[in-house]
C-alpha cells in the first residue's frame, strides 16, 4: 500500500515549531492531519535559574486561565523564587542584622574605653 498524502488544515505551509502536526486516522477511515499545540517552559527560579517545584509548565494564555494557588506556592517569593534561595536570603538578612549589632556593641565598648581613659 503505498503512503497516502496529507495536507497542512491551516494557511501557515511551512514546518515550524508552531505548525507541529501528526497523522491522525478518523472514525470515516481517512488520514487527518493534528495540528499540536506548542508545550509550555516551567516558570524558573529568578536567583538560580531552576525549574520551580509545584507549578505547572503552561503557555502564558493558560496560566491567566488557571486559579491562583495552582501558579504558586505557599511561601514568601512562591511563585518566583526556589526554597534553597529564599533560604539564602532568610539567612542573609539575619546576618547582616547581626553584623549590624556587633557593630554597635563594639561602638558603645569603644566609647566606654575611652571615658575612662
Amino acid at each position: 500500500m503505498a503512503p497516502t498524502r496529507v495536507t497542512y488544515r491551516r494557511r501557515n505551509g511551512w514546518n515550524t515549531t508552531s505548525n507541529l502536526t501528526r497523522v491522525v486516522r478518523t472514525p470515516g477511515g481517512e488520514l487527518r492531519l493534528l495540528h499540536i499545540k506548542k508545550r509550555g517552559t516551567p516558570p524558573k527560579c529568578g536567583d538560580c535559574g531552576i525549574k520551580l517545584p509545584g507549578i505547572p509548565a503552561l503557555r502564558p494564555r493558560e496560566y491567566s486561565q488557571i486559579s491562583k494557588p495552582k501558579k504558586t506556592v505557599q511561601r514568601a517569593y512562591g511563585g518566583s523564587r526556589c526554597c534553597n534561595c529564599v533560604r539564602d536570603r532568610i539567612v542573609r538578612a539575619f546576618l547582616i542584622e547581626e553584623q549590624k549589632i556587633v557593630k554597635k556593641v563594639l561602638k558603645d565598648q569603644a566609647q566606654v574605653d575611652k571615658k575612662k581613659k
